[in-house]
């Protein structure tokens, strides 16, 4: 899953090697914590919130397909 952000995340910032994925189990769940370079916050975010959102959605399908809970919190 931790790739999966990753590759996600890689996709849409202009500073590619700034991306990094941390895994950290809380709660019975795993929280993905994505951290981008300060520049591209705005890009990894969008308008209102939209592509974090669409992010966090396609991580919530992958994740139901292994009976997992998963949470992504962007930094």
């Amino acid at each position: 899953m931790q790739e999966l952000v990753k590759v996600l995340a890689k996709a849409l910032v202009e500073n590619p090697d700034a991306v990094e994925v941390e895994s950290v189990e809380e709660d019975g769940r795993t929280v993905l914590k994505l951290h981008v370079a300060p520049d591209d916050m705005g890009r990894v975010i969008g308008k209102q919130g939209r592509i974090a959102k669409a992010i966090r959605t396609i991580v919530k399908s992958a994740a139901t397909r292994t009976n997992q809970k998963f949470t992504v919190d962007i930094d």
